[in-house]
């Protein structure tokens, strides 16, 4: 699985952190920035160039997002077919997220989770499976049924 990770400035820190931490686990990094701490940079630029890419192949590919609150670049991340982000604050929330939701990209508030906690979060969403469980998959088919309606093509 290559887990690909971006933040802007203010989830920079953290972002380097669970890099390495991911790389420890052996998982495949690609990181889409911010490649320097610039306080001028914006949250959407990095968000759009992950879910490109974990939208090509949301099987073999996970995604992390890390911004100040999580939200921005929660919401960016969700306007992309087939992505589901979750903005996460707890392992139980990422549990959750995961066995429920079988989400695809995991955002991060930098200024909420300290290192510890994100760390703790990121281990547990990522080795939660979908639970596979039909009244799940009806209600994935559900947002997967809504946007094609809105003409979701990304």
């Amino acid at each position: 699985m290559v887990i690909y990770i971006g933040a802007d400035h203010r989830g920079f820190n953290l972002k380097e952190s669970l890099k390495a931490f991911l790389k420890e686990m052996g998982y495949t990094v690609v990181d889409v920035g911010n490649s320097v701490l610039d306080p001028d940079d914006d949250y959407p630029d990095f968000a759009v160039k992950l879910a490109q890419e974990v939208s090509v192949d949301t099987d073999n590919r996970r995604g992390v997002l890390i911004c100040g609150s999580g939200v921005g670049v929660d919401v960016v991340a969700n306007k992309f077919k087939n992505i589901r982000s979750g903005l996460i604050t707890s392992p139980d929330q990422a549990y959750l997220s995961r066995n429920d939701d079988d989400t695809n990209v995991l955002s991060l508030a930098a200024d909420i989770n300290d290192d510890a906690t994100a760390k703790k979060i990121l281990s547990v969403w990522l080795q939660t499976p979908f639970s596979g469980e039909e009244k799940h998959k009806r209600r994935i088919q559900k947002i997967k049924d809504i946007e094609s309606s809105l003409g979701y093509n990304q």
